[in-house]
């Protein structure tokens, strides 16, 4: 006969005290104290010293050009991730395995090859960019580059993502809404969309949560051009090459404040879909 001991629950696996000890010490050692430290050497400049950093015209014109380019990435990665996961899930083709294989490139290719890769291919002398240069149109050097290399880098977490949720929903659920006189549209919307709503609302977090503090691959094709396309962790490194550290803490404060915020509304937004929908708890 078990009993129930403080807040523990009764587990045929032992060792909770030591795996929870275990893991807090860990995430206090690379995520807590870190941060911690981050937050209180930006604050050792002053209440006026911060703000004078985080209102700076050139901070704030980054901030937008990171935030703004990361949350149209992420949105075009939710159109276009969810379709490429459909295609894989529901149909079979010659070249699938592959095509697959190729979605997951972008977490093993290094940043700054897909930086150098992108800059090549767009710049106003590649092949891509060489059809849009006679109509006046730069893609590289410009925001439109930068989102082109955080939805490049970004995809791969909405694809597989959703993917599994996919492969779970059964296809006689289709079937059952098209017998009942559903058409297509309305099975997309009323029966398969609410059941990949979380889903959806993970992989777009995670996308921008990636491109908003992307470096490696955007610097190449971002131009770095201050109040147009130059991003907000080039300008920490700018700083740290200046040897202005509080500066640099102070960027990477506010940049770590308003991401947090934002991931936390998705995540409240989440928690509400699954309630919602009755998908989990």
């Amino acid at each position: 006969m078990s009993r129930k001991t403080g807040f523990v629950q009764p587990s045929v696996i032992p060792g909770f005290g030591l795996t929870l000890g275990f893991t807090l010490a860990y995430f206090g050692l690379i995520i807590l104290i870190p941060l911690i430290a981050l937050v209180l050497r930006a604050a050792g400049i002053g209440w006026s010293g911060f703000w004078a950093v985080a209102l700076d015209a050139r901070m704030l014109a980054a901030l937008r050009t990171s935030f703004v380019t990361a949350l149209i990435a992420a949105g075009i990665n939710v159109v276009f991730g969810t379709l490429i996961a459909w295609v894989l899930v529901r149909y079979r083709f010659p070249g699938r395995r592959i095509f697959d294989a190729v979605v997951d490139l972008p977490f093993a290719l290094p940043t700054a090859v897909a930086g150098i890769a992108l800059t090549a291919i767009y710049a106003p002398n590649g092949v891509i960019g060489t059809l849009f240069a006679p109509l006046g149109w730069r893609i590289a050097y410009t925001p439109i580059g930068i989102t082109i290399a955080m939805v490049f880098i970004g995809l791969p977490f909405v694809v597989r993502t959703i993917q599994p949720i996919l492969e779970e929903t059964s296809r006689e659920v289709e079937e059952a809404s098209a017998t009942l006189g559903a058409n297509r549209f309305q099975t997309i919307s009323r029966v398969l969309l609410p059941s990949l709503t979380p889903a959806i609302l993970t992989g777009f977090a995670l996308a921008f949560a990636r491109a908003v503090g992307e470096y490696g691959s955007v610097i190449f094709i971002a131009g770095n051009i201050p109040f147009v396309s130059e991003i907000a962790p080039l300008l920490i490194v700018i700083r740290l090459e200046e040897f202005n550290y509080s500066a640099a803490a102070v960027i990477a404060t506010v940049m770590l404040s308003i991401s947090f915020l934002m991931l936390f509304a998705i995540n409240l937004i989440q928690a509400w879909s699954r309630k919602r929908y009755g998908y989990g708890t």
